[in-house]
């Protein structure tokens, strides 16, 4: 059995323009287990040209999928991975496309191969190109995404960050070796034609000089775009029998329960963290290193509901690819798994709900300084598309130094996701009573406000020690239940709390998303900078002011009345 190995080469420059918006990008990774798991990869992207973010774009995408490829589960198929990746990063393009003009912004063709195994795997959106050539016959593997609109003149039909809803293709082929690949933008193709570059890719020359050669020939060649190309050969391809490759598609089994001084793939148990219907974890050693790590493994309860299995994998995928120094850092496997589980850093500290018992009350800047750092890992997970769902106070851990680290992710929504499968598109309320947006409850997903209204309602409990709409909230369940409950100010429990900091929480609570804050960073800048909107006297609402008045009146027929008594009973 031999491991794969590819011979690569490219290039990416500007030519004639004055900016070069294409990016190109490979992978080969070193380490035995990661070659055979996750294979060599290959990505170009070339920014649209009447995008004003297109260089940006291509960046981006190529930099994404090639650093979240290698931190997909390596239970989930090359297929699964790209168009998992890829989907949640063209939702990325496009939102901020939309900062953008409509038919502006961060936008740019993309084409991928990744080479696993004996196969190739492309993922293609756009004009850029992938070619095969094999004894001499050049094939070119993808279409173009293009539609003519006269006879010299197309334009792109398809991109990356153009629609909320990708449209790929994705499609497989059998290497041999001796193959060559060519992965090119249209700065290329465009100029050379086929016979030249079936000619070109076929000299008997290294990579690296056959991709100067194609260069070259492209500006022979006018080419008036940006040149881009990764070319490769395959030296040797990794082969398994049929009785191996049947046992790798066997789903890993769930690992017993685990008591210390057991081993685990060369983990020994130290001691157990913590155990619930759904999860547990262990404190184990790595027997090789002597390091210690957190394993997560899944409840037996569950062995067979493919949905909780499916979910307990895509955690280890969120872990690894949200990088934030205030979320649970996840320990990529560099050894191959005999059962189900993940590992993660061990986090030394206490749970903020137990911290705030024993700081009651914090001071105010030791509260903020703790919700700072929550808000900021809470936007590590928006920044990719990812919605918490669960945030509390149990699922937050306070280090010995006060930094703080959010260290569970298993209600998490990823946008792309729903996109693929609707059972990631669910609703139901999968986070906790008190603290989860009430909306998830009555049958909506609020996307990020939700995540907001749990770091405001956290926020609140800091420094009041009390929830904003009491316990009262945690037997709710439908709509009328929850328009019967009020906001409590926190000022009423806290007389240091200023006006502005307590509208802002109770902007940050309110039921309907449209009258919450949209994002965690407009939170945050009314947490901790006075707005002059708050700092305004309340006007009265009709109501308040005919009460007002009517009490006033009240009080001065009273006042005429106690003047007429005291007036008659002087002339008695």
């Amino acid at each position: 059995m031999t491991d794969l190995k590819l011979e690569i080469a490219s290039f990416s420059e500007a030519g004639i323009k004055p900016q070069n918006e294409d990016s190109v990008g490979y992978f080969q990774p070193t380490e035995s287990y990661a070659l055979k798991a996750k294979g060599v990869a290959l990505c170009v992207a070339d920014g649209v040209s009447t995008a004003e973010a297109g260089k940006e774009a291509s960046e981006t995408a190529v930099n994404h999928f090639m650093d979240e490829y290698y931190r997909t589960p390596d239970s989930w198929s090359v297929g699964r991975s790209g168009e998992k990746i890829l989907s949640t990063l063209n939702l990325n393009l496009y939102r901020k496309s939309n900062e953008f003009s409509s038919n502006k912004g961060f936008l740019c063709t993309f084409s991928a191969m990744v080479v696993k195994g004996s196969t190739g795997h492309f993922f293609h959106v756009g004009d850029s190109r992938i070619y095969l050539l094999r004894k001499g016959d050049l094939k070119q593997l993808t279409k173009d995404h293009t539609a003519k609109i006269s006879e010299n003149h197309s334009v792109l039909a398809r991109a990356m960050g153009m629609d909320n809803r990708l449209h790929i293709d994705y499609g497989r082929v059998n290497l041999e070796q001796g193959d060559r690949l060519m992965l090119c933008s249209d700065g290329v193709h465009d100029f050379i034609n086929d016979a030249d570059l079936s000619e070109l890719l076929s000299l008997d020359q290294p990579l690296k000089q056959i991709a100067q050669t194609i260069r070259e020939r492209s500006l022979e060649n006018a080419s008036d775009d940006n040149l881009s190309a990764v070319v490769a050969q395959v030296d040797s391809l990794y082969h398994q029998d049929r009785e191996e490759h049947t046992a790798e598609l066997t789903r890993l089994p769930f690992p017993p329960d685990l008591k210390p001084g057991m081993c685990l793939d060369g983990y020994r148990v130290v001691r157990e963290l913590f155990a619930s219907s759904r999860s547990q974890l262990y404190l184990v050693e790595d027997e090789s290193s002597g390091a210690q790590c957190v394993m997560k493994t899944p409840s037996l309860n569950f062995d067979d509901d493919l949905d909780y299995i499916d979910r307990f994998v895509q955690e280890e995928w969120i872990g690894l690819r949200v990088q934030s120094p205030n979320v649970v850092r996840l320990i990529r496997q560099e050894r191959e798994r005999t059962a189900l589980y993940y590992l993660m850093e061990h986090v030394e500290g206490e749970q903020l709900d137990d911290w705030m018992q024993t700081h009651c009350p914090p001071s105010p800047k030791q509260a903020i300084k703790i919700i700072k750092q929550v808000a900021q890992g809470l936007q590590a997970f928006h920044d990719y598309e990812t919605v918490h769902q669960d945030l509390k106070p149990g699922n937050v851990m306070v280090r010995p130094d006060g930094s703080v680290v959010i260290v569970d992710f298993g209600s998490v929504y990823v946008a792309g996701l729903a996109e693929l499968d609707q059972r990631h598109a669910e609703t139901k309320a999968l986070g906790t009573a008190g603290y989860a947006d009430p909306n998830y409850i009555m049958g909506s997903n609020p996307g990020f406000a939700g995540d907001v209204y749990s770091l405001a309602t956290i926020t609140y409990e800091m420094f009041t020690g009390e929830l904003p709409f009491g316990e009262a909230i945690n037997d709710c369940r439908v709509a009328a239940e929850f328009d019967r409950l009020r906001y409590r100010p926190a000022a009423q429990l806290n007389p240091q709390i200023p006006l502005w900091f307590d509208r802002a929480l109770e902007q940050g609570v309110a039921f309907g998303p449209e009258r919450r804050y949209h994002t965690v960073a407009q939170l945050m800048k009314d947490l901790t900078q006075p707005n002059p909107e708050f700092l305004r006297d309340e006007p009265p609402s009709p109501k308040r002011a005919n009460t007002e008045l009517f009490w006033k009146l009240m009080s001065g027929f009273w006042f005429v009345t106690l003047l007429l008594v005291m007036y008659l009973f002087s002339q008695a």
